[in-house]
């Protein structure tokens, strides 16, 4: 074996290793190594990448980024940490759809500027052998939040949460088209603006972001805007554990929580818990949507289904626009990438504009995998914050298995 790769095994330990081993045996072919007798930095946990809490009228976004010892971003310019597209679609059952053609746009909802953005997701597809996804192809489109070119300030902490939006869309809908409209601030009113282009202009709309909930989040000036039946909408529950937010917490959407995923050798699904950090529980103020039949919550119960959140099981994501001064490969989680790997999959699923709400996954259950394991805080036992069989908060009704449930 070479030096490199023991000592891969070394600082990750078995079960990751596996994982990152994998991963880059799939992109070895397109991605440099790293040069032999170079240790990969060692992990040392994560952050936000977007850190708060929001003021009261803002949003921030629920990426966090593995770092290392030091405090700083793990980050490397060759060898690939984190799981790719070979990993997704075969874990969730993704691969077969994820072949077909698409006629599907996904929209991705995001504050601030990215300019590197295309060139990235370009980069992205080049090491996984995905096809282009460009403006000159067709494929990708950049806006503002009124749809025109009058780009806002650049912002990395938000650059960084687009980048893993549209490198992971494109993983999991490789096929799909790619809408990136950029609200000129993380605040609730220029979000829903952008809200509104996203909605009338794709077919599934992505969100990674929310802020506390609040008094009059249920009338039209806010959760109007999400108020879109045909145009599933999802939205990441939050990346701070036990509590709910909005827009996750709106009963026109649906929640996505998060949990850690580990994969076999041969990238099938192995084994899956809810993430700690997964946004759970009721909603102060929305009405309980019809489809919801869990007792615990008088009102609308977060989440609705879940996916990979885990950031010591996330994703490999290309950013060159730099973040924390770094350049490069990061590994990236938090619910803001199970968000946009379940709307790929309402777009490869090919049924949105017959999905009312986020009632679609309520009906085909059996088209989930049920997490039983996992907590993201304390409330008293109670699914709320505790992974049982059936529903539950953090991962609501479960995992993708296949595309049937969306």
């Amino acid at each position: 074996m070479k030096p490199y790769l023991i000592a891969l095994v070394l600082v990750l330990g078995l079960g990751d290793a596996a994982a990152a081993l994998a991963q880059n045996s799939h992109a070895s072919n397109a991605a440099p190594d790293t040069p032999p007798g170079l240790a990969v930095a060692a992990q040392a946990g994560h952050v936000p990448v977007c850190p708060g809490p929001a003021a009261p009228s803002d949003a921030r976004c629920h990426a966090h980024v593995v770092i290392d010892p030091s405090g700083k971003p793990l980050v490397t310019n060759s060898r690939i940490v984190g799981y790719g597209p070979v990993q997704f679609q075969t874990a969730y059952g993704l691969t077969a759809a994820a072949a077909l053609a698409s006629t599907k746009t996904i929209a991705i909802v995001d504050a601030y500027d990215d300019p590197q953005a295309e060139a990235d997701l370009n980069t992205y597809s080049t090491t996984f052998g995905l096809p282009a996804c460009t403006t000159a192809n067709g494929c990708f489109k950049k806006v503002d939040q009124t749809g025109g070119t009058r780009y806002p300030r650049g912002d990395q902490g938000w650059g960084l949460e687009i980048s893993l939006d549209i490198e992971v869309v494109h993983a999991a809908c490789p096929n799909c088209k790619i809408l990136l409209v950029e609200a000129a601030s993380n605040s609730f009113s220029d979000l829903f603006a952008a809200e509104d282009y996203a909605t009338a202009h794709a077919s599934v709309v992505s969100n990674s972001w929310g802020g506390s909930e609040f008094s009059g989040e249920t009338s039209l000036s806010y959760d109007g805007h999400f108020n879109r039946s045909g145009v599933p909408i999802t939205v990441s529950s939050g990346d701070s554990g036990y509590g709910v937010e909005f827009p996750a917490s709106s009963r026109y959407v649906t929640a996505v929580g998060g949990t850690s995923l580990k994969i076999n050798s041969n990238n099938t699904r192995a084994s899956e818990a809810a993430w700690s950090g997964s946004g759970s529980g009721c909603s102060a103020y929305e009405t309980k949507p019809s489809w919801q039949t869990d007792a615990g919550c008088a009102r609308r119960s977060v989440a609705d289904v879940s996916a990979d959140a885990d950031p010591n099981t996330g994703a490999a994501i290309y950013d060159s626009y730099g973040y924390s001064g770094q350049k490069g490969w990061f590994e990236v989680g938090g619910t803001s990438l199970s968000a946009p790997l379940v709307a790929a999959i309402y777009a490869l699923a090919g049924n949105a504009g017959s999905v009312v709400y986020g009632s679609y996954p309520y009906t085909h259950t059996a088209a989930l995998f049920d997490i039983t394991s996992g907590s993201n805080g304390s409330c008293g036992s109670s699914y709320l914050c505790t992974a049982i069989a059936g529903f539950d908060g953090p991962t609501g009704l479960g995992t993708p298995s296949g595309i049937a449930a969306f």
